[in-house]
């Protein structure tokens, strides 16, 4: 499996985030955006890692970073989840047609019907600046993402070459 590697343009998307409300990733631009595809609410692995990342936010939200979680279960599911867990953050559905985002990030399982354990950190001009595929079974933590913030966060920090010196010779 491939998923989009760091660089490339991150896909586009409008998913509901409830049964009535959408979110796309274009209403995000010009602040970083952490994706999580997760395989489906309800498995222990996908509980785990929605509660630690529930637990750090306020870490990602220091970077100025919104998190949005993304399987293949519904939005009707998604609010059951997220209001039994707690959950601080959107989950949008990648329901129908079935994984039809996954697909395009490469972070679908064919054979089995789901999304892999895959994050993206998506810089604010839209484009894939960290990506990692995580077994299924394994919670991938959040060590790597905050990395990459921090790591885009000094990116942004960096006088650009470019910019026009002030001129002290007057």
């Amino acid at each position: 499996m491939a998923i989009l590697q760091p660089g490339a343009e991150a896909p586009e998307f409008r998913l509901n985030i409830t049964p009535d409300q959408t979110l796309s990733l274009s209403e995000l631009r010009g602040k970083p955006v952490i994706l999580t595809f997760y395989p489906a609410d309800w498995s222990p692995v996908c509980g785990d890692q929605a509660a630690l990342y529930n637990e750090v936010l306020p870490e990602f939200e220091k970077y100025g970073a919104q998190l949005v979680g993304i399987s293949v279960d519904s939005a009707w599911c998604h609010a059951a989840f997220a209001t039994n867990r707690h959950l601080r953050y959107p989950l949008a559905a990648d329901f129908e047609p079935k994984g039809a985002l996954a697909r395009k990030y490469g972070a679908y399982r064919e054979k089995d019907g789901f999304a892999e354990r895959a994050l993206f950190v998506i810089d604010e001009d839209g484009k894939i600046f960290w990506s990692y595929l995580s077994p299924v079974a394994v919670n991938p933590g959040a060590d790597g993402i905050l990395e990459a913030l921090e790591n885009l966060s000094k990116r942004q920090r960096k006088p650009d070459d470019h910019a026009q010196r002030p001129n002290f010779a007057a």
